[in-house]
């Protein structure tokens, strides 16, 4: 039987793939030209993972240097734990950007967070670069680096703090609507989903470690691949592939809290034929790369 944790993971996941939501991040991203992602309940990555639409060139920037990339983890960690908390929260990270989250509710239950902002809400100058630098490490930086680096700075984008606070209204508002499509996704999952994707979800959990293949599930479930295919995309909202790796990457992030277990490890008992996959795919599922997740977790728990 699912825990409700699980549970709220799933109805994100559909709300990730419903078209009410994708019609409105291609809306918001091309009127206010900030990104938008919605992400789970426990997500632990960057305030806005790089390669979204409208991604801050500073931001982008900052993943050749691995210190900051974690600093930008714990500033994203400590804003979705004052959203889960107080509502919608706004945060500014080491070099002055402004990151938000607003909740996405079921109940009384937060099912994910719709993000956005990697902008400055007041004009940076070359001062307050200067201090950036010296939190990069100024002396470490070739000529070519802070180049680099400046170009990125003044190429983010500014935006007035009210018409920045009207951008985050309009997500409240939308972030209501989703709660209602998360609110009757719950009432048409209480005992209403198919028996042949309980059969195949069941399947692909107590299988993770193996070869996970259309065919093979669909046989577990009892139909044709493509009466299968269409059934599992239009009941879960993702395809098959997308489904098996988020269960894989959640499986793995268990699996990371153990600090004896290497990551290369987890990444073939979770299903993974290569190392490099298992990096590419928990790092686009999360924002963050195995080891600086794995970091994270140890230091919350460390300062808990």
């Amino acid at each position: 039987m699912q825990t409700r944790v699980t549970f709220e993971k799933y109805l994100c996941f559909q709300l990730q793939g419903a078209a009410l939501f994708k019609v409105y991040q291609r809306a918001f991203e091309n009127a206010t030209g900030l990104p938008l992602l919605l992400v789970e309940a426990d997500y632990e990555g960057e305030c806005v993972s790089p390669g979204a639409a409208n991604h801050g060139p500073f931001c982008e920037a900052l993943h050749f240097y691995p210190d900051m990339c974690r600093a930008c983890l714990e500033t994203n960690h400590r804003l979705l734990k004052d959203a889960s908390g107080k509502g919608t929260a706004s945060c500014h990270c080491f070099a002055g950007l402004t990151a938000s989250s607003v909740p996405v509710m079921s109940g009384k239950s937060v099912v994910g967070y719709l993000k956005t902002g990697q902008v400055f809400t007041r004009m940076p100058d070359e001062e307050q670069f200067q201090r950036v630098l010296l939190k990069l490490g100024k002396k470490s930086l070739n000529p070519k680096d802070v180049k680099l680096l400046r170009s990125a700075y003044f190429k983010t984008r500014q935006v007035d703090p009210s018409r920045y606070a009207s951008m985050i209204t309009l997500l409240e508002t939308f972030a209501v609507q989703l709660g209602h499509q998360a609110d009757s996704l719950v009432f048409m999952e209480e005992g209403k989903e198919p028996s042949a994707i309980v059969k195949a979800r069941n399947f692909i959990l107590n299988h993770l470690g193996e070869p996970v293949t259309l065919g093979v599930v669909a046989k577990a479930a009892g139909l044709s691949d493509s009466h299968f295919c269409r059934l599992f995309r239009e009941t879960i909202g993702l395809t098959l592939t997308d489904y098996v790796n988020r269960c894989r990457i959640e499986r793995a992030k268990g699996e990371l809290l153990k600090p004896e277990k290497r990551v290369s490890e987890i990444a073939y008992e979770v299903g993974y034929q290569s190392l490099s996959q298992f990096n590419r795919n928990f790092l686009r599922l999360t924002g963050a790369a195995p080891t600086a997740w794995r970091r994270i977790q140890t230091d919350s728990a460390g300062s808990a």
